[in-house]
């Protein structure tokens, strides 16, 4: 029973020195909390400084007027050719067979499509194609390039398809 009281007394011991090594070592805590939160209160600033916003935006009104946009294209791109279209745009899909498209170097695949004629082919790439196989948007999704390059695409395709 002895022994029972002296593990008891011991373990209150340790606690004891524990809460007191705790609240020692935490004592100064507010005063740290304090000097950081001057620090980033600054002195003399009001809640309203400290919550503005970061930037404001000013609309013009409608009486102002606003100079005529300057005409910002430049030279006239130069056509690229049909290989050079078929790397930048068509590739995606039409390498890979993706989403019904046929692959290029497949002449079982590009012959029911030569069989309707050029005229047909180059309708479908500009103007896109729906298919029961899949999507093509005009122009391969490329908006930026021109129905020569299209076209020039198109025959690059049925070149080394044939």
């Amino acid at each position: 029973m002895k022994k029972s009281y002296s593990i008891i007394l011991g373990i209150s011991a340790l606690l004891m020195l524990f809460i007191f090594l705790l609240v020692g070592h935490h004592r100064d805590i507010p005063d740290r909390v304090r000097l950081d939160r001057s620090v980033l209160l600054g002195t003399g600033s009001s809640v309203a400084e400290r919550i503005r916003p970061v930037a404001q935006v000013n609309l013009a009104s409608a009486e102002t007027q606003q100079e005529p946009a300057k005409n910002t294209a430049g030279a006239p791109t130069t056509g690229r050719n049909g290989q050079q279209v078929y790397q930048t745009t068509c590739v995606a899909c039409h390498d890979a067979g993706i989403a019904g498209a046929p692959k290029v170097g497949d002449k079982s695949q590009w012959a029911k499509h030569v069989a309707k004629g050029r005229d047909a082919l180059y309708a479908s790439a500009l103007n896109g194609v729906q298919g029961s196989t899949g999507v093509m948007p005009p122009k391969g999704g490329n908006p930026g390039l021109s129905n020569a390059e299209v076209r020039a695409a198109v025959d690059y395709m049925v070149a080394r398809s044939k």
